[in-house]
């Protein structure tokens, strides 16, 4: 029976590994989302960003055979993405809700078109090499543990290892602190001498950046190929996790093992043959996402100039 093959330690340690797994890359975009959205910047363009980041990271990994590389390349397509919204927002003043549809719009279309122009329509199409996971010596071997946090890939321990660092700069540093009074009051910001538009900037480009490495993580970590429109919502989600977190790394990452958890029950559950609709449980972390904002929308307020132009003057 099913029920029998879903209650055993195997499969709770699997859940419980892709749990992890699934989560990194969403968080990664949350946590520059996070920086970009504390500065006063609102991005829902983070799905564009992350589909460029797969295709040019997904690119540069299958001509040059290294995957590292390939990370570097989507970090760089995220950014000339986000540098984009970045002049449009806050060089002209432009609305960020209206550039941020224009944007993932826009990236869906160039990246398929991009992908298409290369390679074709295929039967078998191409791939780059799997990535291996890494087994920490020692806590690798830990029963349960040791299995569901010590034996996964590498940039899951980059991801996680982020949170700490990244909470610290926002929360404890002079650097945290400007950024929070560019998102909170850029008037006064300005006035006591912080260069409020260059904060933006750097805000928009380190989240555009997250955004890119989060979609070669998927192109090349995960699925190891480029699908057209294979970000799946992980750009909304991570927005979600941004406000389900409160704007703090921390709570993004207990947020983001959430929506981890729903994206990897569903295929979990399929593995071992649940016969029930695949649509229904493909829907899951969606109504996580849909739950989480109707939960918490109402009781949690980002920064006082969140998505509000500023005219220097």
């Amino acid at each position: 029976m099913v029920l029998d093959r879903i209650l055993t330690l195997t499969f709770i340690v699997n859940l419980l590994a892709a749990t992890i797994r699934s989560a990194a890359p969403i968080l990664l975009s949350a946590l520059g989302e996070i920086y970009t959205e504390k500065s006063g910047v609102c991005n829902i363009g983070v799905e564009g960003q992350i589909l460029c980041g797969a295709l040019t990271g997904f690119l540069a990994a299958y001509f040059t055979g290294s995957n590292l590389f390939g990370f570097v390349m989507g970090m760089a397509g995220g950014l000339l993405m986000s540098l984009l919204f970045a002049f449009l927002t806050v060089t002209l003043n432009a609305d960020q809700i209206v550039v941020g549809v224009t944007v993932n719009i826009f990236a869906a279309g160039l990246t398929s078109f991009i992908y298409r122009v290369i390679f074709g329509v295929t039967i078998f199409p191409p791939a780059t090499k799997p990535m291996k996971e890494i087994f920490i010596k020692g806590l690798s071997d830990i029963p349960i543990i040791g299995q569901v946090f010590f034996q996964q890939k590498p940039y899951v321990y980059f991801v996680f290892l982020l949170v700490p660092f990244l909470s610290y700069l926002l929360f404890k540093t002079t650097v945290g602190l400007k950024i929070r009074s560019v998102g909170e009051n850029p008037l006064a910001a300005e006035t006591v001498g912080i260069p409020v538009r260059l904060i933006r900037y750097c805000c928009i480009l380190f989240g555009g950046a997250c955004a890119g490495l989060t979609g070669a993580f998927l192109s090349i970590a995960q699925l190891t190929r480029f699908m057209d429109n294979m970000a799946g919502g992980r750009g909304f989600i991570a927005l979600a996790i941004v406000i389900f977190g409160q704007y703090n790394p921390t709570k993004a990452a207990a947020a983001a093992l959430i929506f981890g958890f729903a994206d990897s029950l569903q295929t979990c559950l399929q593995a071992v043959g649940l016969k029930f609709p695949e649509q229904f449980l493909r829907m899951a972390p969606y109504l996580v996402t849909i739950l989480a904002m109707v939960l918490v929308s109402k009781s949690v307020s980002g920064p006082a100039s969140l998505s509000k132009p500023y005219y220097k003057e």
